[in-house]
């Protein structure tokens, strides 16, 4: 039996699939083996199979923040969003989620349930495991702020950890300083609401974000995070980068903050202009801008 072969006994395999296929930027190189697990007993054991053979890999959400390299991968990525986007409402606001949940569709069914608290993440186009990876936010709130555990595979054990213990702030958690930790699900505390009030509240923010956005091109959201001293789009602004590109990556003229991919762009290009802008912010008014875009380790 070939290891593909084992691999597909566990879940659904795709090989040499190219990642600009399964990221919003449209971006990135094909990785060996993309595989989506049928459970929780599939995911330990793709684990411990790759692990034995010393097979890099690592798990994909939406793949909504994510800047993948254009070369090749000899590694595996796991896709969770296929098999683990279950979600749980109970009457009084408890809400049980698996990390494959898109964040938009658990929004609106949080609205359907009357349930106040996801409002923000309704226009945040990735999944719950990449959106507690990254504490994902808008509009002030986080998912940090409703959050109360999360279940997470680690050193090969599913156990529940209290919020309290993964050192969430902004755009941070302890998940990025442990990338063999896994994401499973989340338990979240929600409010009771008036199911129209939030229905209209949704509304209004997607039509502020249509309006501000370039949603109409290729992106991963914003590309930095916010210092505290101004906002990263005012920053690029009096650099005079709004509307730069490099190749077919593009600072976008709606929007500062967002490099799109204007057509047929490569990582190179995205990465040459957030360098151009954090060079520019160091120089110019002694910021270190740090990136909002995850960068894999995709080592050839």
């Amino acid at each position: 039996m070939t290891f593909t072969s084992l691999l597909r006994l566990y879940g659904e395999v795709l090989e040499q699939e190219p990642m600009s296929a399964h990221t919003t930027y449209k971006i990135g190189g094909p990785a060996r083996w993309f595989i989506h697990p049928r459970s929780v007993t599939a995911l330990m054991r793709i684990m411990e199979l790759l692990d034995e053979r010393n097979i890099p890999w690592l798990v994909l959400g939406r793949g909504s923040n994510l800047l993948v390299p254009d070369e090749a991968w000899h590694g595996a990525v796991i896709n969770l969003d296929y098999t683990f986007n279950d979600s749980y409402f109970e009457p009084e606001g408890i809400l049980y989620a698996q990390a494959g949940c898109a964040l938009p569709a658990l929004a609106v069914e949080a609205m359907k349930h009357s349930m106040t608290g996801l409002e923000f993440a309704s226009g945040i186009p990735g999944s719950l495991g990449g959106g507690l990876y990254m504490n994902a936010g808008a509009y002030r709130s986080d998912l940090s702020s409703i959050l109360l555990e999360v279940l997470v595979l680690r050193d090969r054990k599913v156990e529940w950890v209290p919020k309290e213990e993964l050192d969430y702030s902004y755009r941070h958690s302890a998940f990025q300083d442990h990338p063999d930790w896994t994401i499973l699900a989340a338990k979240f505390q929600l409010e009771k609401g008036n199911q129209n009030e939030i229905r209209q509240l949704m509304a209004s923010r997607q039509q502020r974000r249509m309006a501000a956005q370039p949603l109409d091109k290729p992106c991963a959201g914003s590309t930095f995070r916010n210092p505290e001293t101004m906002p990263a789009w005012q920053i690029i602004d009096q650099l005079g980068l709004r509307g730069t590109q490099i190749g077919g990556a593009r600072i976008s003229d709606k929007h500062s903050n967002f490099i799109v991919n204007a057509g047929q762009a490569t990582a190179g290009d995205v990465r040459a202009l957030m360098d151009l802008v954090m060079e520019g912010a160091r120089r110019e008014f002694g910021l270190e801008l740090i990136p909002e875009v995850e960068i894999p380790e995709w080592t050839t």
